[in-house]
C-alpha cells in the first residue's frame, strides 16, 4: 500500500516540508499530499504591504511545485483523529500514514480585541483592516499596540501610504530597545521622518470602542486600533489531544516530533522548539523554514531506513521595513541575539526584498542538498 505523507498548512513551514520531501522521497513511491485552504501561497511577512492598501504578487501553490508529484488539496483542516491517523477537512476526510502539522498562528487573543481591534494576522484580516482604513477620514488617529517587528512594520507602513492619517505605535518598552544603538537611532528616525507618534512605556491590558486603555486605567484614544501584541497557534493541536503551551505551540523533540505524540511532527509556528543556546524558536519565517528542513530530513531517513542529515538552526538576522525604501537589518548571533553589525536605509530595503523573494524562489526549486538515502553522519537524537 502506498504510503501517504500529509502536510497540513502550506505557509512558509508546510510548503517548505512539502517540496524538500518531494526531493527526498523522489523515486520511492511515496505519496505527498498538502492541505491548504486556500490554492495559493501567501506571503505573510508582507502582511503589513496588504494592511497598507498594496496590491500583493499571487503565488499559486501548483505551479510552485508543478513537477514535484506534489499533490495540493485546497480544504479547511476542521480537526486531526490522531488515533485513527485521519484529519477532517471540509471537503472530506483524509487518512495519513505520516502527518506533517503545519497550521501556523494567528493573532493572539487580547481582551476587547475582537470587538475593537483589528490586525494583519492572516490575509483576511489584513484584507478587513485595508478596507476599514479606506473608510478613515483626514487626521483619524490609528493605534498600533505593539512594537515588535509586526507592530514597527505596520505603522511604518501605514503612516507612510497613508500620510493624512495620525499613526501612534504603543510600546511596552522603547522603540526597538532590542537593537543596537545605531539601528535603534535609525529606526526612531524613520518613525520620525513619517510622523509617528511613539508612546514608549504604554502596557496596553484592553481595547474598546474609544481606543486603548493601558495598565493604569489611562485611554490612548483612537478611531482605528490595530493589536500587533504577538501570535497564538492554531488550536487544532490542543484540540487533537497533543500536549502544548500556553500559547497553542506543540513542544517537539530535535527531529520535530511531538513529545506527547511522536508519531506527528509538528513545524514552524505550531511548533514550541529548542534552538541554538536552549532558548525557545521565535514565530518567524526564519524559523519556520529550517524546521521543516528537519523534519523532512528526519521523515525521509525514517520512510528510507537511512540515518538523518546533520542539521542545526541558526539565525542570522532581524529585518524591520520602514515603509518601502527604508529598513533596517539587525545582523544577529546564532541564538538571535544582535550584534554590532547592522544595515540601513535603501541597501538594508533592497536586503530584506531580496530575501522576500528569495524564499519564494525557493518554493520552486531544488536547493542543492543530498538526499536522506545518501547522508553519512549521526543522527539528531530527540531531546
Amino acid at each position: 500500500m502506498q504510503h501517504r505523507v500529509l502536510v497540513l498548512g502550506a505557509g512558509y513551514a508546510g510548503l517548505t516540508a512539502a517540496r524538500r520531501l518531494s526531493t527526498l522521497l523522489r523515486g520511492t513511491g511515496t505519496e505527498i499530499v498538502l492541505v491548504n485552504d486556500t490554492p495559493n501561497f501567501i506571503e505573510r511577512i508582507r502582511l503589513h504591504q496588504l494592511a497598507a492598501g498594496q496590491d500583493l504578487p499571487r503565488h499559486r501553490l501548483a505551479d510552485l511545485l508543478a513537477g514535484t508529484g506534489v499533490r495540493v488539496r485546497v480544504a479547511r483542516v476542521a480537526a486531526v483523529d490522531v488515533d485513527r491517523r485521519t484529519v477532517l477537512t471540509d471537503a472530506g476526510e483524509l487518512g495519513y500514514g505520516t502527518l506533517v502539522y503545519a497550521l501556523g498562528s494567528a493573532a493572539a487573543a487580547m481582551p476587547g480585541a475582537e470587538a475593537h481591534a483589528w490586525n494583519a494576522g492572516s490575509p483576511g484580516a489584513a484584507v478587513r483592516l485595508r478596507d476599514r482604513l479606506a473608510r478613515a477620514g483626514e487626521g483619524d488617529r490609528v493605534l498600533v499596540v505593539g512594537g515588535g517587528l509586526t507592530g514597527l512594520e505596520i505603522a511604518a507602513e501605514i503612516a507612510e501610504s497613508r500620510p493624512g492619517l495620525a499613526v501612534a505605535l504603543a510600546t511596552a518598552g522603547g522603540l526597538g530597545d532590542w537593537l543596537v544603538p545605531g539601528a535603534r537611532e535609525h529606526l526612531r528616525r524613520g518613525f520620525d521622518r513619517l510622523g509617528i507618534d511613539v508612546l514608549e512605556g504604554v502596557r496596553v491590558d484592553r481595547f474598546t470602542a474609544a481606543g486603548a486603555v493601558a495598565r493604569e486605567g489611562v485611554l490612548v484614544p483612537a478611531q482605528v486600533s490595530i493589536a500587533a501584541t504577538g501570535f497564538a497557534a492554531n488550536p487544532i493541536a490542543a484540540a487533537a489531544g497533543l500536549d502544548t503551551d500556553d500559547c497553542g505551540r506543540v513542544p517537539v523533540d530535535r527531529a520535530m516530533r511531538s513529545l506527547s505524540h511522536p508519531d506527528v511532527d509538528v513545524i514552524g509556528d505550531a511548533a514550541w522548539a529548542e534552538g541554538p543556546g536552549g532558548r525557545a524558536l521565535r514565530m518567524s519565517c526564519s524559523s519556520g523554514m529550517p524546521t521543516a528542513w528537519i523534519a523532512a530530513g528526519h521523515i525521509a531517513a525514517r520512510l528510507t531506513s537511512r540515518r538523518p542529515p546533520r542539521l542545526r538552526i541558526r539565525y542570522f538576522h532581524q529585518t524591520i521595513s520602514i515603509g518601502r525604501a527604508d529598513a533596517v537589518v539587525q545582523f544577529v548571533t546564532a541564538d538571535d541575539r544582535p550584534k554590532r553589525t547592522y544595515l540601513t536605509g535603501k541597501a538594508a530595503s533592497r536586503y530584506k526584498e531580496a530575501l522576500c523573494r528569495i524564499a519564494v524562489w525557493s518554493f520552486a526549486h531544488d536547493l542543492p542538498a543530498r538526499r536522506a538515502a545518501a547522508v553519512p553522519g549521526d543522527a539528531l537524537r530527540p531531546a
